[in-house]
């Protein structure tokens, strides 16, 4: 313990000796030693103003130091402390060594945005990408990232949730790699994304991406609703293929439910198409009953179950009978197939509903024009297969 307090002391007497005696010493070591030894100190706050004047002219010179072990030294030291001279930081950020430089422009913040946009003017990927996994990351730096155009540094740039990234930087980010799955990922796994911009990588990602665009972001009804019938319709297949690897319809359920997804809108066109699976799924996590308890009741031969666990599960009572007409024609047609028009079942489903919505003044107009335009839909791909 009075070895560390000694050596505490001996440090904390920066003395002009010291610095001349620096300055004049040709070890390559001394040097690198004292400029630790000083960024300790300054960093502490353990310096007087005059100190801290004398120590940034020991950075400065240390800076420029013909030996790359005394500037990756200093750069290490001095990349934590914000309060260093910009001109220090900017000296180390453009050296001609990644190794010093990269230390200062990840971490410095001594650097200012005019700092980190005039140096990704003219530096590399690797540099670009440490300035894209800085902790904060604003709006312009983030732009003139994309600007730039490295896939790497863009990968760094959206995976980056300290990164603040503008509406208009993420539309560039889609137009340049929207195909690039590198990119795709991390931006669909953003925490939140414009409402345009999810829009828009909806036809460019895969299935599984689409499904987590579907319950993290927001997304109009119309496409979230498209999304998950397609990714249910999916599932469904993948059940007749004995797939082992199929999510559970209990899970996506959940999901969706945290994040404010599981609506009855989306709750009722799912049950348009058939997919009583889900419905099931949905109700009873709604109502908070067993699945195997609420299918008791959906399934019971009046409506009385169903009515029971509507209620429970706070649905909107206007939307009732529609419900209702649905599950009856999906119950009685369930299990029927028909490989010339795969949708004739949700199409009778569809139009049966659209008849509870006429001349309601309680109906969702935009359920309606949705309903209207999947019925048509699959009207035409009805056709389509009869040609």
């Amino acid at each position: 313990m009075e070895s560390k307090e000694a050596s505490n002391a001996e440090v904390s007497q920066l003395k002009a000796d010291d610095v001349k005696r620096l300055l004049t010493d040709p070890s390559v070591e001394t040097r690198a030693e004292t400029a630790a030894k000083v960024a300790g100190e300054f960093g502490m706050g353990s310096l007087s103003a005059g100190e801290r004047e004398i120590a940034q002219e020991i950075f400065r010179v240390m800076a420029k130091d013909v030996e790359l072990l005394v500037r990756e030294t200093l750069s290490e030291s001095i990349r934590d402390i914000p309060d260093v001279s910009s001109d220090i930081a900017r000296v180390l950020a453009e050296d001609k060594s990644d190794s010093v430089a990269l230390p200062i422009l990840e971490f410095s913040k001594a650097l200012s945005d005019e700092d980190l946009v005039d140096i990704l003017e003219t530096s590399k990927p690797i540099r670009q990408v440490a300035i894209a996994q800085r902790e904060e990351v604003s709006a312009v730096v983030s732009e003139a990232i994309v600007d730039k155009g490295n896939e790497d540094a863009v990968v760094a740039l959206v995976s980056n949730s300290g990164a603040d990234i503008a509406e208009p930087t993420f539309d560039k980010v889609v137009d340049k790699f929207g195909e690039n799955e590198r990119v795709q990922e991390p931006l669909v796994k953003r925490e939140k994304l414009p409402i345009t911009v999810a829009e828009r990588l909806v036809a460019k990602v895969s299935s599984s991406l689409k499904e987590y665009l579907v319950t993290h972001h927001e997304l109009s009804p119309e496409v979230a609703s498209d999304l998950l019938l397609e990714s249910r319709e999916r599932a469904v297949v993948r059940l007749l293929g004995d797939d082992e690897d199929q999510p559970d319809v209990g899970e996506l359920v959940q999901q969706m439910d945290e994040h404010g997804r599981l609506t009855a809108s989306i709750i009722l066109r799912a049950l348009c198409t058939g997919d009583l699976n889900f419905f099931e799924a949905a109700l009873a996590h709604k109502a908070d009953v067993a699945l195997h308890n609420a299918r008791v009741l959906i399934h019971d031969d009046g409506d009385l179950g169903l009515r029971a666990l509507y209620e429970k599960a706070a649905l909107p009572q206007r939307l009732f009978p529609a419900f209702l007409s649905a599950l009856e024609i999906a119950k009685i047609s369930e299990g029927e197939r028909s490989d010339s028009d795969p949708d004739w079942r949700s199409r009778l489903i569809m139009e049966r509903v659209l008849t509870q919505f006429e001349g309601s003044v309680d109906c969702d107009a935009e359920d309606v024009d949705y309903l209207l335009g999947r019925l048509a839909r699959t009207a035409e791909g009805g056709a389509a297969q009869h040609i």
